[in-house]
């Protein structure tokens, strides 16, 4: 086989394991977030890094379920610049920066009936485990989407000692090794074909479905985005401008008038 054919085989075969190990734990992280949008709370989906590009997966997109909620930190979102503003060395230090994520909470004015969707393929750096732990701190229920397997051999980074997995409410295991590529050519000494990024925006999409489903199982009409490049556009611009209006009239309801510490 090709390498090509041998790396979405991989990635099949993770998928698949996913779906074989955690439907419950999806389940669970469904149950959680559909709590909150049915509440009249928000689902906060965030990630560093490639753990971003899971998060912005929940909304807007179609298909998705309106109460989802991406945070982006562009600092430590982007890994395209490399070099100047917003560079690497920016990333590498911020996003091991302790308070930085509870910095990055208090803009957000969270709220009793929220949640919060983390996506960490290694589970151990500052900023995901500073919101982790302040959600739970505040009884609010945490969804962690790591690597169990990679985050149990490495040493958390936080003060508190502990991983996601070790943090999170629910915790959704992705499976994937220590070294995440996937691929070994001979003649070259470090493998290639990086998995966790289509593993996790995979689940993304499935608690994404499952909160549609737990919400109509509980007699509450999900507002879903419909895609706008198919033939009936106009009709799904105003379904989707009433979902902008609908997440917009639960981020209004917030107060912003005096950030906590600020």
């Amino acid at each position: 086989m090709t390498i090509a054919e041998d790396y979405l085989d991989d990635v099949i075969a993770k998928i698949g394991w996913v779906r074989q190990t955690q439907a419950d734990s999806i389940a669970a992280a469904a149950r959680v977030c559909a709590d909150s949008i049915a509440g009249d709370g928000l689902v906060f989906a965030f990630g560093t890094g490639h753990g971003g590009f899971a998060a912005l997966e929940t909304f807007p997109r179609t298909g998705a379920v309106t109460g989802f909620r991406p945070i982006v930190e562009t600092s430590i979102a982007l890994m395209h610049h490399v070099l100047g503003d917003m560079g690497t060395a920016q990333y590498r230090f911020l996003h091991t920066r302790e308070g930085y994520g509870r910095a990055i909470l208090r803009s957000h004015q969270i709220k009793d009936g929220d949640s919060l969707l983390l996506f960490s393929h290694s589970g151990i750096n500052p900023v995901i485990l500073d919101m982790a732990v302040e959600f739970r701190e505040r009884g609010l229920q945490v969804i962690g989407v790591t690597s169990v397997p990679h985050s149990s051999q490495v040493a958390s980074r936080h003060s508190s000692g502990r991983r996601l997995f070790e943090v999170a409410d629910v915790t959704i295991d992705t499976g994937i090794p220590l070294e995440d590529a996937s691929q070994f050519i001979d003649g070259l000494a470090e493998p290639v074909g990086p998995t966790s990024t289509s593993v996790a925006v995979a689940v993304s999409h499935a608690i994404n479905a499952s909160t549609a489903a737990e919400l109509v199982a509980r007699g509450v009409e999900p507002m879903i985005m419909i895609n706008t490049n198919s033939n009936r556009t106009a009709d799904a611009h105003r379904a989707n401008d009433r979902n902008y209006e609908e997440l917009w009239r639960r981020l209004r309801n917030r107060d912003f008038s005096a950030p906590v510490g600020a």
